[in-house]
């Protein structure tokens, strides 16, 4: 017997969901995991040596009906190839599949790197919008990559942006990224190799790079300041260093996984910046109960994303529920 699956390019998927509305569906979804209607297992990441790259394969299970009318499960099998940036290519590949939760047939097939760098991005864009001080309207944004412009119009969509300086280590990515990105929108962006003038005048932070090395100082932040780092999901790679993840009150996308995956958080505490009591606050939490947030217009906060299936699944199930009332998009039979 013969399924109708939806099928979603990458184009699909850009042109289903706006960044606003993704937001609004990360914001329902963390509200929905704290309610426990989402099982998040932990993903399982492979890395082979008989290749460069790494293996994720990322499940979820969704069953709350402002989602979507029936209990669904997703899965996103993805890769990490970091050094495809040097050929034009993003890191993230790989498909998102959601499934029926009743009876296990396939319901749709999106492409993963468009399904992650727009779902990754309006999670930062919560984050900011619960976190970051009401006022603050200038951007430090290390990395000039694919994902960068994601998490500039995620931070654009909550926040009035004045500035934005975009860091990279080659000078020349950074400003081509900020004359690209300067025709979409009408604040002032500038590119610079020098992220301590950047960030003495800055109150928003996000790290988009795939370093191994810390890319900030703590003595080069402002008091007040919000940072969302999101750029490293293996322990291997480390965008912030031990000092700053001291300073800074620390919320995360879940605990369990930041344990485990996060190198920020494994490095600070080998080095003795955290301890295994140090707080970790879950944007579940802090979606349902904003008092868990921001205390003062001078604390350091810092969002640690590491990714969640959940995520994947979220825009998987929207865009099939837009799919089955509108009869847009592309199906097969399977």
């Amino acid at each position: 017997m013969t399924v109708e699956v939806y099928v979603a390019t990458a184009e699909d998927v850009h042109a289903a969901l706006s960044m606003k509305e993704c937001i609004g569906l990360m914001r329902k979804g963390f509200a929905a995991l704290a309610e426990d209607r989402i099982d998040q297992p932990l993903r399982t990441i492979v890395k082979s040596p008989l290749s460069t790259g790494f293996l994720g394969l990322m499940p979820a299970c969704v069953d709350h009906a402002d989602i979507y009318p029936s209990p669904v499960y997703g899965a996103k099998i993805g890769t990490l190839f970091p050094g495809n940036t040097k050929i034009g290519k993003d890191p993230h590949q790989g498909c998102v599949i959601l499934m029926s939760g009743l009876t296990g047939e396939t319901l749709a097939i999106l492409d993963a790197s468009s399904v992650t760098a727009l779902r990754t991005a309006a999670v930062t864009g919560l984050a900011t919008d619960l976190l970051a001080n009401p006022d603050a309207d200038t951007l430090t944004l290390f990395g000039a990559g694919h994902q960068a412009l994601w998490q500039l119009e995620a931070v654009a969509a909550v926040r009035p942006l004045r500035k934005v300086y975009v860091v990279a280590r080659n000078l020349q990515n950074a400003k081509r990224f900020a004359q690209t990105a300067s025709e979409k929108y009408g604040f002032a962006i500038e590119g610079t190799d020098d992220p301590k003038t950047a960030l003495a005048g800055s109150d928003i932070v996000v790290t988009a790079t795939n370093s191994a090395t810390p890319v900030l100082q703590r003595e080069w932040i402002t008091p007040g300041t919000h940072v969302t780092a999101m750029g490293s999901s293996t322990p291997a790679y480390c965008e912030i260093d031990g000092p700053t993840m001291a300073a800074a009150t620390l919320f995360v996308d879940r605990a369990a996984s930041t344990r485990s995956e996060s190198g920020e958080y494994r490095n600070a505490l080998r080095d003795g910046f955290l301890t295994e009591d140090t707080p970790l606050t879950e944007l579940s939490e802090l979606v349902t109960q904003p008092n868990k947030g921001r205390r003062s217009a001078e604390q350091i906060t810092l969002f640690k994303s590491l990714g969640l299936a959940f995520e994947d699944v979220l825009v998987a199930a929207e865009l099939h529920r837009r799919h089955l009332s509108n009869q847009v998009g592309t199906s097969i039979k399977l």
